[in-house]
């Protein structure tokens, strides 16, 4: 058995399932009765990682959002990795909105998870490693505790445990 166990606390994003999210999401507005005749869609830039919707006005921009929002709840994509830009006018009287994603967790955000496992007494140690939390311990209920510290509470962005050992 090993001396010391661990697991690192981040946010990764499934692009191939955001792709196959607004793929669906595409297919239902060119279905849809209340789309018709419009230009609403949704592009997906893989390697910009961005998502940009266009919609003929902000009435059917949200529409658009509510549907690509529960395509990706289906998909098991969080939407608190999702960072909305804001609603722009763009050419021939439409409006776009720009969806990044949030990899990795933010300096501030990591700060706080650390600061939380130590406030917390709990017998592991917690250390930001690039993007990521790496916590390490000698027991696994220990680390079992952290990560029901971690879920209990919310920071705002989206927290996965990976690398459990």
């Amino acid at each position: 058995m090993a001396d010391e166990h661990s697991f690192d606390i981040g946010c990764d994003v499934d692009f191939q399932e955001v792709l196959n999210a607004v793929n669906q999401a595409n297919k239902e507005i060119e279905q849809r009765f209340d789309f018709k005749g419009s230009v609403s869609k949704i592009d997906f830039n893989k390697g910009e990682k961005e998502i940009t919707i266009v919609s003929d006005n902000e009435g059917k921009l949200k529409s658009v959002h509510e549907i690509l929002l529960s395509k990706l709840v289906k998909r098991n994509v969080s939407t608190k990795a999702l960072i909305f830009g804001n609603i722009e006018k763009s050419s021939g009287n439409t409006v776009r909105q720009k969806i990044t994603f949030q990899q990795g967790i933010p300096q501030d955000k990591a700060k706080e998870i650390v600061k939380l496992i130590k406030d917390s007494k709990i017998k592991v140690t917690a250390s930001i490693n690039e993007d990521k939390v790496r916590v390490k311990g000698k027991k696994i209920d220990d680390l079992q505790e952290v990560i029901k510290l971690v879920k209990s509470k919310d920071f705002g962005i989206e927290i996965q445990f990976s690398n459990y050992r």
